[in-house]
């Protein structure tokens, strides 16, 4: 029978994994709240166009629906990408992944905006950037020394 040995810092890649839970809940939370705002009801997944015409509580919810949506399509990505790179360098994958959830705060605080650019923020960009080109190119590296490892 084969031994696994988890590499110090596996803790630090468990907290930040963590940490995307309380960011998807505050999503939900402001999707809720923007929800409310603009009186859209369940369980209707956006404002109509008529909505967004007269309303900018409806454009708003809509924007900060698309934020929460947009995490929840990126997040099994993310999060099979930071376990790869924890493989391997644990305090990376949870670096990058913590850089990558402030990145998802400040984009969705710049699409609660109403004006959907202002996801596209300088935090955001300064955050999302490396943090997702480090999980990529780290698990490319982790993959490979596993290979390369005969593991």
């Amino acid at each position: 029978m084969s031994t696994i040995t988890v590499p110090q810092g596996t803790s630090y890649v468990a907290g930040s994994l963590l940490s995307t839970v309380f960011l998807l809940t505050w999503q939900t939370i402001q999707v809720s709240k923007y929800r409310k705002l603009a009186g859209v009801p369940y369980p209707r997944l956006y404002a109509e166009k008529a909505e967004m015409d007269t309303s900018p509580a409806a454009v708003k919810f809509n924007c900060v629906q698309r934020a929460h949506a947009n995490t929840l399509e990126n997040i099994p990505t993310v999060y099979l990408m930071t376990i790869l790179v924890g493989i391997k360098a644990p305090v990376v994958a949870a670096s990058a992944l913590g850089a990558w959830v402030i990145s998802r705060i400040a984009y969705t605080n710049g699409y609660a905006s109403g004006n959907p650019a202002q996801r596209h923020n300088l935090i955001g960009r300064l955050t999302y950037l490396p943090s997702t080109l480090t999980l990529f190119l780290g698990s490319i590296w982790s993959v490979y020394n596993l290979i390369a490892d005969g593991i």
